[in-house]
């Protein structure tokens, strides 16, 4: 990646999923922005061909996509579904979500309210949390409530207990991985236990894959693959445009069909249009032909053994988890124990800094600040991994000097 002051690894943007400037999407992308650009309501070739593509990407129960223009838009649409679902469901509590806790998926305001990543954030003393969103626990294995192999089972009796509770949702939302939440992996056992229980009730589970769709996962095309479940909604978003605005809304036909019996027409000016359409499948075309779902479960897995000899040996990185090229170090104090795990922000301010002026761009997330996130383009390499291991390792050392 270049930037004004010269060239940076780039192991946090996983906007630019085939790479910067990737050959193949500016030239799909210039040449369809030289032809003529129109909304006329009529289906485009060039938008079949992607969503014919698309779909192929997807197990066959998701037969139906909305295209829309960002992960947000996307989001707010699968909710609007939902609800709809919901309610010729039966559903008691048609606009009722359940949500996870530090989850983030979007700036619109329906999405904001079921992100308590954001409205945890406040700072003028209002209560940002709706009576209709209900929030989960992270369902975090290694420093959350519920800890060890079971956990999993533990954080989806929450999921469970709302259920009894309310009597019904209209939806649970979850990311396939938590970005903001820290690169926190789905637990064995959470989702197919809370799944069956929400749409028990009448409900549908949205998989929210913004940021971990499109081959990063590696072994899968999506991350919710991993997990053994498919959703009744997949929403996603950033690398689908590898930089241009494009986002999509895969979902069950049932669901697709139950969102038109309202007769409320869904129409999107820019959703789906033409340059969007042939980027977006010039994206598709390069990670199936220059095989970057495969070098993303290579190199992830190298990396992540890196990253794991780097815990063995070094007590202050007390967690390494993920899945292909999405991927999280969690930061932990010296003092800390098996029973009291204190995160160590400070740290991972340092190494994220310390990469930084080293012309290495990662980021740290997480309710503490105390992740290191690894989210690269799938075109990242063996040497990428090995460079950027040397300056994780080299911050390290000098933190320990600077104390």
């Amino acid at each position: 990646m270049s930037g004004p002051d010269g060239e940076f690894l780039d192991a946090a943007n996983n906007v630019a999923g085939v790479g910067h400037s990737n050959e193949r999407v500016v030239k799909a992308g210039r040449e369809e922005l030289a032809r003529i650009q129109t909304n006329g309501r009529f289906l485009h070739p060039t938008r079949s061909r992607y969503i014919r593509k698309l779909l192929d990407t997807l197990p066959e129960e998701l037969d139906t996509i909305y295209l829309v223009n960002s992960g947000s838009e996307a989001n707010d649409l699968a909710l609007r579904m939902a609800k709809q679902y919901a309610r010729m469901k039966g559903n008691k509590n048609p606009d009722h979500t359940i949500c996870i806790d530090a989850a983030y998926h979007g700036h619109t305001q329906s999405i904001v309210d079921i992100s308590p990543y954001k409205w945890r954030q406040c700072t003028d003393g209002q209560n940002y949390h709706k009576p209709h969103v209900h929030v989960v626990s992270v369902p975090d294995t290694y420093r959350g409530v519920h800890r060890g192999p079971n956990g999993g089972e533990m954080y989806a009796k929450e999921v469970e207990d709302i259920v009894d509770i309310t009597g019904g949702v209209g939806s649970f939302i979850h990311e396939a991985i938590m970005g903001c939440g820290g690169q926190i992996v789905m637990p064995e056992g959470y989702l197919p236990k809370a799944y069956k229980k929400v749409r028990e009730s009448g409900g549908i589970c949205i998989a929210d894959e913004v940021q971990t769709g499109f081959g990063r996962a590696g072994e899968s095309f999506w991350q919710f693959e991993k997990y053994g479940v498919v959703p009744d909604v997949v929403t996603m978003g950033k690398p689908m445009g590898n930089g241009y605005p494009i986002g999509g809304v895969a979902v069950r036909r049932e669901v697709a069909e139950a969102f038109a019996a309202s007769g409320i027409e869904y129409f999107n000016t820019y959703g789906g249009n033409s340059v969007a359409c042939a980027i977006g499948e010039a994206v598709l075309d390069a990670i199936e032909e220059d095989g970057l779902q495969k070098n993303a479960d290579h190199v992830g897995k190298y990396l992540r053994a890196k990253l794991s000899e780097l815990m063995a040996k070094n007590e202050l990185v007390g967690d390494v988890r993920g899945y292909g090229l999405f991927l999280g170090v969690e930061f932990i104090a010296q003092n800390s124990t098996e029973e009291e795990i204190i995160p160590n922000a400070d740290l991972c301010k340092f190494v994220v800094d310390h990469l930084k002026n080293n012309r290495i761009i990662t980021s740290r997330d997480g309710p503490d600040g105390n992740v290191l996130k690894i989210k690269p383009p799938l075109t990242f390499t063996e040497n990428d991994a090995d460079r950027l291991m040397a300056g994780i390792e080299a911050a390290l050392g000098d933190s320990v000097e600077r104390n």
